[in-house]
């Protein structure tokens, strides 16, 4: 998953389109959620870079209209700064997220993922001067003590701790990526903008993908779990944001966060019988509270 936060200005909703709102926000969530049950079947066979390889290529290509669109917006100048926020903000994050899933459930990934929300904040204050409050400094302890929970768990006897602090880092990354959006690439269309740090990142993992590419035979089962990681929880599922943000607002589509972790472990439990532990019930209790909190900080202006 991206990071959801994009500093566009709010759009008025109108009140006949009122009730599309949610059933957007849970759609999206359920794609969002499936991405990391989808790296949890392909992971083991393709390994994180080939996967990521594939996710990228596959969410650049169905988003390539809205870039094609825009193109004479895009620059020769702007392109290296696209590859550069393309590798913080997709690339790294998603080999990260993608090496979590050979390692843990899928839902460690996606309860460390809604960290970046905070990161995003922290990030802020912590290079570009803007104020943080108590509340949302209140908000990432308990994030941070999630994390802790989360990280000293266990699952059928096995340590998390290294998947946990991939994921972590990968929401770290989204934080700064977020960071680096809003003041390099404001004013550009954002699902264009989507198409081309996928794109710009796609073309950087490449070599790495076709050197740790697969010897073995991949099974269709990963092959459709690479495809629908592609193609459904990045290409669709941005343009669905993106087209969400452009009718609500950023404040209200952000709220699709809280939503994504229920979906991702209802999604393992379903097909792939994960089950919900009490550390990880708590950590995204600790999590998604902390984030909620950070939410009403930001719109009550960080207090």
């Amino acid at each position: 998953m991206k990071n959801p936060t994009v500093d566009l200005a709010n759009i008025p909703l109108a009140g006949d389109r009122a009730w599309l709102t949610p059933i957007e926000l849970g759609v999206l969530a359920a794609i969002w959620g499936a991405s990391f049950l989808f790296m949890r079947i392909a992971a083991k066979d393709f390994g994180a870079l080939a996967l990521v390889e594939i996710r990228l290529g596959l969410g650049s290509l169905i988003l390539l209209p809205f870039l094609w669109r825009e193109r004479a917006k895009f620059t020769g100048a702007l392109w290296l700064k696209l590859a550069i926020i393309g590798a913080i903000n997709s690339a790294v994050p998603f080999a990260l997220f993608a090496w979590s899933a050979q390692r843990a459930p899928a839902g460690i990934g996606a309860i460390t993922n809604s960290m970046a929300v905070l990161f995003t904040a922290l990030v802020a204050f912590l290079f570009y001067g803007e104020k943080i409050g108590l509340r949302r400094t209140v908000a990432l302890f308990a994030g941070f003590a999630g994390v802790v929970v989360l990280a000293s768990s266990k699952t059928a006897g096995a340590s998390v701790g290294g998947a946990v602090a991939a994921g972590t880092t990968a929401a770290f990354l989204y934080g700064i990526g977020a960071n680096l959006v809003k003041k390099h690439l404001t004013g550009l269309p954002p699902a264009a903008v989507a198409a081309a740090t996928l794109l710009c990142s796609a073309l950087v993992v490449a070599p790495f993908a076709i050197a740790y590419w697969p010897t073995q035979t991949i099974p269709p089962r990963s092959w459709f779990a690479a495809g629908m990681l592609g193609v459904f929880c990045t290409g669709i599922a941005y343009a669905l944001y993106y087209r969400l943000i452009q009718r609500v607002g950023a404040g209200r589509a952000v709220t699709v966060t809280y939503l994504v972790p229920l979906f991702a472990v209802a999604w393992a439990w379903l097909l792939l019988g994960e089950p919900l532990t009490l550390p990880m019930l708590i950590a995204g209790a600790l999590i998604l509270g902390s984030v909620a909190l950070s939410q009403r900080a930001a719109a009550s202006g960080a207090r």
